[in-house]
Order: structure tokens, then C-alpha cells, then sequence
């Protein structure tokens, strides 16, 4: 039986808006707060019942708003934000579509008071999600403006089912404020749950004072691992703090990415940090960082998720290539000495630090104040060096995957010049078990596994080798031909240069039907169509594909393990030093190619700890 087709009710139609907008409590402050940003605010709290359903409290003292637009501030797509299509391609505003407020209106009780700077007084107004919403009503309230939300979902109770339990609930509200507290140092947040403060974060502006904020929500352990960095390229800005491989965490749950502030999770800068990774972190390991990426707002648009999680960039190829090659560079200047985000300079011949800086302000404060010290020991800390007169140096002549050392003539095993240069791994002391070098730095005491080290060395000497004389490509006895999709196929025809980069020879035999002719060299024997399909997957997703580059640095990687120094290989003196050299002018050489760590600092106060000196 047909049915005749109406108007659906005000309130009806802002309740299955709020099916988009309110998920649960989370939902409901994610809405507001990011309201009470938009609106200038310099201090915002947040105050939860019963894990956000019985009271959700958000007060600002932002601009507040006007007395005659409290009423339509609850009317939907009603805002303040946006006047045209134009600014709407270009929004920079958290909110902008009029939708929160009348959502959480419909399916709770409602009070927005407020007050706008040289008022004589607040106002306040409540509304439930109909067109029919009683005049503003004087109220107490200093300059800003309160969100009052009780009773959530009590009209909807088949949604309140859908709930957790509180602890859950308010567990969801305050990883929310988190992620807001990280992308806006310059704001202070107060975060209540049944009248006990569980936050209270105030404005951060120096390095130290964003550093302590980051370590209060993270963990001074992040903190003391991340590495610090800033880089800008062709209207693009990347900079955070990433953690050392070292940091890696067993779940995506310390993984925090903001573009133009706001917080989203999307694929393509995803793929772009996994890929930066990839040569360094342990395989089922996820890194773990705080990274803010700017970008002219024109280029990305945000409008394409209720929730505004996920985003589009018009030129998704140009910003992959740069967050990868930004992020791997980073990674990459990684090596005993050198701190990421300062001027360092390292001689390339001979490992020495030509310039250093300590660490961060943050760190010598949670150092001296004994705040966040991890037990020893403790991986790859930064250090500071005094170098003088350029000495003499242990080198190896021969450093191949054969791991064949041979001894430099007439050269001492003691530091060269009486420790006129202090290394960051120090002098060779002794070998333990055939296994690890132990070593004596102007910190304490190093120890370095020799076979890890040796691999990142022998693994990062093959790439550059490989770069350098290109991927050489075989013929394949039998061309393999693809079936694909019309568009796969037009794909690979745009490609084909990048094809050739490669070392692949791609030919497009028919409208849906490619065919293989060559792959490269290192990869003979593997399976070619599912390598085409592999990279046409990637490009259709990312615009762009590193698979082919990977899977030969497998083959590499493997190369490198099996031609590393083995253990219970005995060294001599002159031997352990040129591999501690080595290191120290090799990128990535704090971690083997499976994301382990190749050495340890054990400092003389951890020493000291370990014998009860001083105590």
C-alpha cells in the first residue's frame, strides 16, 4: 500500500540529525568544545556526571554570544562560521555546519546561558530540539558562555541502551579532550568526572612548557624518546614530536595527527607514516606520535564526514611525498649524538660530532626533578660534547657483508690524543660473550649489540648502493598478462615512467589487459601480477607507491643479516672501535633492520643506583 509522502516534525528531523552528530557523551563535548574554540576562548572546562549522561558542563570565556542570538544559535544550520560557499571551501572553524546544538537539543535538556563582553547582563535559553523555543531569560554569568546538557538520550531510551559502562563512557570523553588539549597549547582545559578533577592543563607557550603538557597526557616516557622536528616545504609545514623506534607501542593508541588543528584519521597519512617506519620498526609494532601538519585550507577539504575525522587533500600525491619523505628523514638522522630537531653536524669519514646540543629543556626538568626516570637502562639519550683539534680516527678498510675488519696500521687502541675527541659511544673496553662491545663514553658506560649494529650498517650500505646505480631490471623469459580494470589500465599508462624507476616494464596490451615484460633484478622469481596489482592498488589509493622499493629492501635486509658479523666472533680492540665509528656516521644505526635496538647507555648515576652509592 502506497503512502502518501509528508513533511517530517522539527524535532523528529533534528533527532535523526543527532543519530550523525551525538554518538554518545564523547560525541556531545567533542561538539562544544570545539564550539567554545571557535568562539576565542582562552580557558575552557569541562564537568561530567555518571560518565557524561546524567550532566555534560562545558563553560568558556570566549566572545559569548549575543542575547538576540541564543534562540537561533538552537535552530538548525544557524551559524556564525560561514556566509557563502566560498568560505565554506576554505573554513578553517572546527564547526560550521549549525547542526550541533539543535542535535543535542533533541535528545536531552538543553541550557545554553551566555554573555557577551560589555553586556549588562547574561542570558540564558533552553530548547529540546523544536521550532518553538522560549525568548532568552536574564542570567548571572561572567563573559563567555555555558553548555549545560542533562539527561542525554532520555527521550530516545532505545539509544541510551547503546551506552557503556560509565567508566567507559567518561574513559571515551577524556581521550577526546586529550586530543583537544594537544592541538591547542595555547588554551587552558579543566576536565571534572563526578567532582574530582582528573585534568587540569594550563597554557603552554615555550618549548619547556609544551613538552611538560605533552608528557602530563602522554607519558613522560614519550617525551623523553620523542624527537623533536620542524620542516616546511612549498606551502606545506610539518612538525611534532615522533618517538624513537624504540617507543613503538603494541596498539595504534598513542598516535595523535592534526591537520590545520583539527585531529583526523585518515588513510593516506597513514600509509605515509607507516611507510617512514618501515626500514626501523619491529614487525606488528605501531609508532607512536604528536604531529601537526598546516596547509592553505583552500587545499583540503574537510566537509566530507558528519563527524569531520576524515579529510581530502586536492593534491593527496604531493602531500604523501612530503609527510614520507619529512618523517623518514627524521627517522633517519637518528644515530648516537644527534638530536633530531638541532643543528648537528657530523664528519662522514670519521663518525666525530662536529656540534651537539643537550637535551630539551623538558627533559633536564623531569631529569632534575626526578620526574618520569625510566629504570636503566635507557635507550639512545642525547648527549653534549666538547670537540677540540680534529684526532685520529679508527677506520675500515674493508667493510663489506663478509664483515672482513682489518686493522688500520699503526694505530693506538687508546683515545686518540689523550680523549681529545669524546665519541658518543666512547672506546671499545672488552667483547661479552662473543656478543655485545662494551664501551666507556664520557656518560658511563655503552653497550652495543655488535651483530644488530653491524646489519643496520652492512643494510644501509646496500641501499646506498643501490641508489646509486639505480633498480636494474631483468626480462622475463615468459611476459605475464594482467587482466585489469579500464581504469587500473589507463593508471599504468600514465605511470609508465615511474613504472621504469622501478625496474618494472609494464605494457598496456588492450583496453583492460596489461602484461609484464621485466622486474628487477633482486626480485627474480617473485610473483609479477601480484606486483602489478600491489602497486596499481596503491597508486589508485595514495596517487602514489613504494611496494616495489620495499620488497627489494627485503631482499636487502636479508643480504645484510646473513653477511653481519656473526656471534662469538672474536674482535680486536681496533676492530670494536671502527664499528662504534661506523655507527655514529650511519643513519638509522640505533635500531637493526627489525626495529631492535642496537645499543644502550647505562649512565654513572644509574650505575651508581645499581650499588647503592650515595645512599
Amino acid at each position: 500500500m502506497s503512502q502518501r509522502i509528508h513533511a517530517l516534525p522539527t524535532q523528529l528531523i533534528n533527532q535523526i540529525a543527532a543519530g550523525e552528530v551525538v554518538e554518545r557523551p564523547a560525541s556531545v563535548v567533542k561538539e562544544l568544545v570545539e564550539n567554545s574554540l571557535d568562539a576565542g576562548a582562552t580557558r575552557i572546562e569541562v564537568e561530567i556526571e555518571q560518565g557524561g549522561v546524567k550532566l555534560i558542563r562545558v563553560r568558556d570565556n570566549g566572545q559569548g554570544i549575543h542575547q538576540e542570538d541564543l534562540a537561533l544559535a538552537l535552530s538548525r544550520h544557524a551559524t556564525s562560521k560561514i556566509n557563502s560557499l566560498e568560505e565554506l571551501e576554505k573554513v578553517s572553524s572546527m564547526g560550521f555546519r549549525g547542526e550541533a546544538l539543535p542535535s543535542i537539543a533533541s535528545v536531552s535538556r538543553l541550557t545554553a546561558t551566555s554573555m557577551q563582553e560589555g553586556a549588562e547582563s547574561g542570558w540564558s535559553v533552553s530548547g529540546d530540539g523544536r521550532d518553538d523555543i522560549a525568548p532568552p531569560k536574564p542570567a548571572a554569568h561572567p563573559r563567555g558562555t555555558t553548555i549545560e546538557v542533562r539527561d542525554l538520550f532520555y527521550n530516545t531510551p532505545a539509544r541510551r541502551k547503546f551506552l557503556r559502562t560509565e567508566k567507559t563512557e567518561f574513559g571515551h570523553i577524556e581521550t577526546l579532550l586529550k586530543r583537544l588539549a594537544l592541538s591547542r597549547f595555547d588554551i587552558a582545559f579543566t576536565l571534572r568526572h563526578n567532582q574530582r578533577e582528573v585534568l587540569s592543563l594550563p597554557v603552554a607557550s615555550e618549548r619547556q612548557e609544551l613538552e611538560r603538557r605533552v608528557a602530563e597526557l602522554l607519558g613522560s616516557g614519550f617525551i623523553e624518546q620523542a624527537l623533536h622536528f620542524e620542516q616546511e616545504h612549498a606551502g606545506l609545514k610539518l612538525y611534532g614530536w615522533v618517538a624513537r623506534p624504540t617507543f613503538s607501542r603494541s596498539q595504534a593508541d598513542m598516535q595523535y595527527f592534526y591537520v590545520n588543528r583539527r585531529t583526523v584519521r585518515d588513510k593516506l597519512v597513514a600509509h605515509a607514516i607507516r611507510q617512514a617506519y618501515q626500514d626501523v620498526l619491529y614487525h606488528g609494532r605501531h609508532p607512536a606520535y604528536v604531529l601537526f601538519f598546516e596547509i592553505d585550507p583552500v587545499l583540503v577539504d574537510v566537509n566530507v564526514h558528519p563527524t569531520k575525522h576524515e579529510v581530502r587533500f586536492r593534491d593527496s600525491r604531493l602531500v604523501h611525498d612530503f609527510l614520507f619523505r619529512t618523517l623518514h628523514r627524521t627517522l633517519a638522522e637518528e644515530r648516537p649524538g644527534v638530536v633530531a630537531d638541532e643543528s648537528v653536524a657530523v664528519d662522514k669519514e670519521t663518525g666525530e660530532i662536529l656540534s651537539a646540543s643537550s637535551t630539551s629543556p623538558v627533559q633536564q626538568e623531569m631529569q632534575q626533578s626526578g620526574m618520569g626516570q625510566a629504570p636503566a637502562p635507557s635507550y639512545q639519550r642525547p648527549f653534549r660534547f666538547q670537540v677540540q683539534d680534529r684526532p685520529k680516527h679508527y677506520q675500515l678498510d674493508n667493510f663489506q657483508a663478509s664483515m672482513s675488519l682489518q686493522t688500520p696500521p699503526q694505530q693506538s687502541t687508546e683515545p686518540p690524543g689523550g680523549a681529545e675527541v669524546q665519541h658518543p659511544l666512547g672506546y671499545a673496553i672488552a667483547q661479552l660473550k662473543g656478543i655485545y662491545i662494551l664501551a666507556e663514553n664520557t656518560q658511563g658506560m655503552t653497550l652495543v649489540d655488535m651483530h644488530a649494529a653491524h646489519e643496520r650498517i652492512t643494510y644501509e650500505r646496500f641501499k646506498q648502493a643501490q641508489d646509486g646505480e639505480g633498480i636494474r631490471s631483468q626480462p622475463l623469459l615468459v611476459p605475464v598478462s594482467v587482466a585489469v580494470s579500464r581504469r587500473e589500465a589507463d593508471l599504468a599508462e600514465e605511470q609508465m615512467e615511474l613504472f621504469a624507476e622501478l625496474g618494472v616494464e609494464v605494457d598496456r596490451l588492450g583496453a583492460e589487459t596489461l602484461v609484464v615484460r621485466a622486474i628487477p633484478v633482486l626480485l627474480q622469481g617473485a610473483d609479477s601480477e601480484k606486483l602489478l596489482r600491489d602497486v596499481l592498488a596503491d597508486l589508485v589509493v595514495y596517487g602514489t607507491s613504494e611496494r616495489i622499493r620495499h620488497e627489494i629492501n627485503e631482499v636487502l635486509a636479508t643480504m645484510a643479516c646473513h653477511g653481519s658479523v656473526r656471534a662469538n666472533r672474536k674482535l680486536t680492540i681496533e676492530e670494536m672501535n671502527a664499528l662504534l665509528r661506523d655507527m655514529e656516521r650511519t643513519e638509522r644505526s640505533g635500531q637493526c633492520n627489525h626495529g631492535r635496538p642496537t645499543w644502550v647507555q647505562l649512565t654513572l648515576d644509574e650505575l651508581d643506583k645499581l650499588f647503592m652509592r650515595g645512599q
